[in-house]
């Protein structure tokens, strides 16, 4: 069968594979046909060398971890066939850790975890794959066409519910939300945003393209100046960017007992000026709160899923803006300007 794999730090090994085994009895008993896997920048900077881990005694690794397909088998009777599925991207590690130990290996404390198409598992972009049971999640057959959007989905669910349980600490009522970033992940953290019927302005340094209209088109307000110049002060930030400057304004913007998301990832390597003095006193003094997010648990994956089936099916399908046959993989891993998500397409 096909499978579009890498070698692990050596840069520009991506390749197709057109006779790769089929998927071994041991990854699950789930045996699943694989429709789709969306690309992001994770898998980017896999194919450019940065990181990635092979399962053991293998030199490739099969990449794809944002994964769509449909149920083949299930001898567990947990799933039938013909059910749109995907896979848990993260495995709680062995020993376990304390997190791990309870199903939270989002939370993992020792670094020991693996990750499909990541991290010492083989990933989705292959014709075929299998799940275990707990790490299977099923979608609502309407989501056919934009399933793979689960995954980012997940990681701004997770995002969400730690933003809701800090803000637990006291009485709560958060009107205003800024997301910064108009790619994916902000886009998805937009959307939950609206179905939390909150005021949600989206901050993207593009004027042109889709972003603006999308945006938009939650019933959202999209800003593309510098955060200081916003001229109101967000209850709830959730930062999308990883970009150092960014993530600094917004954290003096946010207003009091405000909560600020860090979802981005800085690269590093660059200084900026700041005032940590004045950045304490701010955060101190209105009782502020900076968390950081990654990944997500089962939990997060259902909590996601509910909300792709009752988001619009049209405005999710304009999120996806290039669907590419497998047999062209290395276009879908080239990004161009205008991308926001790119699917590689296994039945094309």
């Amino acid at each position: 069968m096909r499978a579009v794999t890498v070698t692990p730090g050596v840069p520009n090994s991506l390749r197709l594979t057109e006779e790769w085994p089929e998927p071994a009895p041991e990854e699950g008993a789930i045996l699943v046909e694989a429709l789709a896997v969306g690309v992001c920048g994770t898998d980017h900077e896999i194919i450019a060398g940065s990181y990635g881990e092979a399962p053991p005694g293998q030199e490739r690794l099969v990449l794809g971890h944002e994964a769509l397909g449909r149920v083949l088998e299930d001898p567990t009777g947990r799933l039938h066939a013909g059910d749109l599925v995907a896979g848990i991207v993260r495995h709680p590690d062995p020993v376990p850790c304390t997190n791990c130990a309870v199903d939270e290996w989002d939370m993992c404390r020792n670094g020991l975890y693996t990750e499909h198409g990541i991290k010492g598992l083989p990933g989705f972009a292959r014709d075929r794959w299998r799940v275990q049971p707990k790490f299977a999640v099923g979608l609502d057959p309407a989501l056919a066409q934009v399933g793979m959007l689960l995954e980012p989905t997940s990681v701004v669910a997770k995002a969400w519910d730690h933003i809701e349980r800090v803000g637990r600490r006291a009485e709560w009522k958060p009107q205003t939300v800024l997301v910064t970033g108009a790619g994916p992940i902000g886009l998805l953290a937009a959307l939950l945003a609206t179905q939390r019927e909150l005021s949600v302005h989206v901050l993207d340094r593009a004027t042109s393209g889709p972003k603006p209209d999308l945006v938009r088109a939650l019933g959202a307000t999209y800003h593309a100046t510098p955060v200081a110049e916003l001229d109101f002060e967000p209850d709830v930030v959730v930062e999308c960017t990883g970009a150092p400057v960014v993530v600094m304004a917004v954290m003096y913007k946010v207003g009091p007992t405000g909560i600020v998301c860090l979802t981005g990832v800085s690269s590093g390597g660059r200084t900026i000026e700041s005032d940590p003095g004045a950045l304490n006193r701010a955060l101190v003094l209105e009782n502020n709160v900076v968390l950081g997010s990654v990944n997500a648990n089962r939990r997060h994956w259902e909590l996601a899923a509910e909300a792709l089936a009752r988001a619009d099916r049209g405005w999710l399908n304009s999120l996806i803006t290039r669907r590419v046959p497998v047999g062209g993989y290395a276009d879908a891993y080239a990004p161009q300007p205008d991308d926001i998500k790119v699917v590689l397409d296994f039945q094309a």
